[in-house]
């Protein structure tokens, strides 16, 4: 295609000159000769090749290239694999296992860095990292790799990555920062310091649908996790890039299940007794346990203001146990 005419006219005069039958005997390296039977250089010259070369192996293929493997590139890569190695090793099979994947993302991180400088932030973001792989570790999650300004994560479970999010959230607003979260859960491929697979595109498109501040899960997740005392608002159906189909989206509810939701009324349905108004009371006190440090620290946060202690406010008369 790039030779003029005349080029072109030579460059076929001389391959046709070509004549190699003399010298065929004297190869004495082991050969393969691969040829497609519909190639326009009729396939009886590359039977003739492999019969007059010693020992020589003939693979034909069914196809019409000239390049075979085009046409056949599994069939040719095995048959080479075998010429050269004496056997064919199927490939491994891919470690493959379901897992709750969380991502998480600084909001305004380049914002952030400017106004307080390098050095101030490089610290931020270390403090934050460690915190990340001591949350993760307390909720038996996998720290997988840190993406900047955020981290990827894994844990057997959903319910563990929403708590570890929320408490990850948490402690970011106490260093003067917002995240954001995406989560779900879905069959991810286990690589050796790794994880990939569709369930991780989906978890980090998720994540970019979320606002600051939000944990956004998929329906999955809402749906593995009913009976939790987790409560979510729905973000409504969305198109995640490079995803098929559309995804329902749901975000953490700060304060738990709230009353007529699809959560409230999947718990109401359990016949009251002892053992319901045991668990009802124990997501009482869990709302209660999250709300506590947003109430100590607002307190802390009015006490310079007012020029009160903290004791003067009766928060000395508040127990907490983390």
């Amino acid at each position: 295609m790039g030779a003029s005419p005349g080029m072109a006219r030579a460059t076929l005069e001389a391959a046709f000159r070509m004549d190699v039958r003399s010298i065929l005997s004297a190869i004495s390296v082991p050969t393969l000769v691969i040829h497609a039977r519909g190639d326009l250089a009729p396939v009886q010259g590359g039977r003739y090749l492999a019969d007059h070369i010693p020992g020589a192996r003939m693979l034909e293929i069914d196809g019409t290239d000239h390049v075979p493997w085009l046409t056949d590139p599994d069939g040719i890569t095995i048959a080479i694999e075998e010429f050269l190695t004496g056997s064919h090793a199927a490939p491994s099979q891919s470690h493959r296992a379901l897992r709750t994947v969380l991502f998480t993302d600084m909001v305004a991180s380049t914002q952030r860095a400017a106004a307080t400088g390098d050095e101030r932030w490089r610290a931020v973001l270390h403090r934050f990292g460690e915190i990340t792989a001591e949350l993760t570790e307390r909720f038996d999650g996998t720290v997988v790799k840190s993406t900047g300004d955020g981290h990827l994560a894994t844990f057997d479970g959903p319910t563990q990555a929403i708590r570890c999010a929320e408490a990850l959230r948490a402690d970011a607003e106490t260093l003067g920062i917002e995240i954001r979260a995406g989560i779900h859960t879905g069959e991810c491929e286990l690589l050796d310091t790794d994880i990939g697979g569709i369930a991780v595109h989906i978890a980090a498109r998720i994540l970019g649908q979320a606002g600051a501040g939000e944990i956004l899960v998929s329906r999955t997740v809402r749906d593995l996790v009913v009976g939790s005392g987790t409560g979510f608002e729905d973000r409504g159906s969305v198109e995640l890039r490079g995803v098929p189909g559309t995804w329902q989206l749901l975000a953490v509810d700060r304060h738990g299940p709230r009353a007529g939701s699809a959560e409230a009324k999947l718990a109401s349905t359990h016949t009251p007794g002892p053992r319901t108004a045991m668990r009802r009371s124990d997501r009482a006190v869990e709302v209660m346990a999250r709300r506590t440090p947003w109430i100590l620290r607002g307190i802390a946060r009015l006490a310079p203001a007012t020029g009160r202690s903290p004791a003067a406010t009766g928060v000395s008369a508040l127990g907490w146990r983390s």
